[in-house]
């Protein structure tokens, strides 16, 4: 099983600057999603998003953010403790919207470590990051009444507003190795993403291949992923993008610290 970090939690705030991050959870498991599915790695979780999506898979760090807040010392402490790994997932939240991610990324890079960044696109920091895993949120994201009873109007504007950020997410693919990752709640979300995709290619001087983009399937659990894994991977063979699973769900369900 993987381990979580037993640190305290607390409420905080969703955009902070300073001297410590505001961390919802540590903890060693497999990496899930993407072109390093499978390997061992630490993930640290940072508490506060900027976006809102109805289906958000980490609650506490987006619509009820919570944490404990960390100085960057302890929170490397910790990744040492886990001697196996040579991987780091920042993940969130939104990890980008606090500065002190940077500070982290370089102590990371400094001691040697694989570092993968979990962002949504929105906003770029100039940091040491090996591999950012950005997931554009689609129009099939914004949080409405239909889609979610707790979505009551409040976070629909902004997050519309928001959602996509083409002058970060321009930069982002041109200063890093990167991967699109998209959640797919049906075949209706494909013209979106294949239209997002052109404009990336259109903005960017770097070279995004088919290969570059995944299509993940919505769901936080293994029943909703029954419902949903099979037709994206079709869409992936229809459309010659990669396929992504999300294994920590197909091996450890929902459980937290996974």
């Amino acid at each position: 099983m993987p381990v979580a970090s037993d640190a305290e939690k607390s409420e905080t705030d969703a955009d902070t600057t300073g001297e410590a991050l505001p961390i919802n959870e540590v903890f060693y498991s497999l990496q899930g999603e993407g072109t390093l599915a499978g390997v061992p790695s630490v993930f640290v979780r940072t508490s506060g998003c900027n976006l809102r999506c109805w289906f958000c898979d980490s609650y506490h760090t987006s619509w009820e953010p919570t944490g404990a807040w960390r100085d960057v010392d302890s929170i490397i402490e910790e990744v040492h403790s886990y001697e196996q790994a040579t991987h780091v997932v920042l993940t969130g939240g939104e990890p980008l919207i606090h500065e002190e991610s940077v500070e982290l990324l370089e102590r990371l890079a400094a001691d040697g470590y694989h570092t993968t960044v979990e962002t949504n696109g929105t906003i770029y920091r100039d940091a040491p990051i090996d591999l950012a895993s950005i997931s554009p949120k689609l129009a099939s994201s914004t949080p409405t009444p239909d889609r979610d009873p707790k979505a009551d109007g409040e976070f629909e504007e902004q997050h519309e507003e928001n959602r996509i950020d083409m002058d970060a997410l321009s930069r982002l693919v041109d200063e890093y190795e990167t991967q699109l990752k998209f959640v797919v709640t049906d075949e209706t979300d494909l013209p979106e993403i294949t239209d997002l995709v052109d404009r990336v290619r259109t903005a960017t001087a770097a070279i995004v291949a088919d290969d570059d983009v995944l299509l993940m399937p919505e769901g936080m659990t293994r029943e909703q992923l029954d419902g949903t894994r099979s037709e994206v991977a079709e869409l992936a063979l229809e459309y010659g993008y990669r396929y992504t699973p999300r294994l920590h769900v197909d091996l450890w369900n929902d459980a937290p610290g996974t």
